[in-house]
């Protein structure tokens, strides 16, 4: 080692290792969690598959259609939701307070949170299951202004091109 140079603590390895769960997840197909062991054994990573479990979990990491995925973006950021818009496959009122999103199998619990992460100032919050999000609005004006940006996120998905700032 170095001299004047300290070993990293628990808490900067587990970091650096976070770090790499991430670039692997947005680069490569990841469907099992032996998979990342490997992985980051490769990058000088010694992990057990418990701990990538801990990782995954404390890192938000959803199950997708088979694979891991990294969450979308920091939260206030339309960017949470761009990378998600493609798994929308409609949005419609269901009383003046509460929308219904429905995803694509297994997509739904994605969707919340990129909803959730997206903070727009009229959800109160998400409940989401497997291809079904309520999204929980302060009021029918509200509920009509999410279910506007929802319809253009929609769109753009079905267009192939990027989200526009939806704010």
């Amino acid at each position: 080692m170095e001299r004047g140079r300290k070993m990293p603590n628990e808490a900067e390895i587990r970091e650096q290792r976070q770090r790499a769960i991430l670039t692997l997840l947005r680069r490569t197909v990841v469907r099992r969690q032996e998979e990342l062991v490997e992985r980051l054994a490769e990058r000088g990573f010694a992990v057990t598959q418990s701990s990538v479990s801990r990782d995954l979990r404390d890192l938000a990491v959803a199950k997708v259609a088979g694979r891991y995925r990294a969450p979308a973006a920091p939260a206030g950021s339309d960017a949470a939701l761009e990378d998600v818009a493609h798994y929308l496959v409609e949005a419609k009122p269901a009383g003046p307070h509460l929308a219904v999103v429905r995803t694509r199998t297994g997509a739904a619990q994605t969707v919340g949170l990129g909803i959730d992460r997206a903070a727009w100032p009229e959800v109160v919050g998400t409940v989401a299951g497997d291809d079904t999000v309520f999204v929980a609005t302060t009021g029918a004006r509200e509920q009509t202004r999410l279910l506007r940006r929802l319809h253009a996120l929609l769109a753009a998905a079905a267009a192939d091109v990027p989200v526009a700032n939806l704010r």
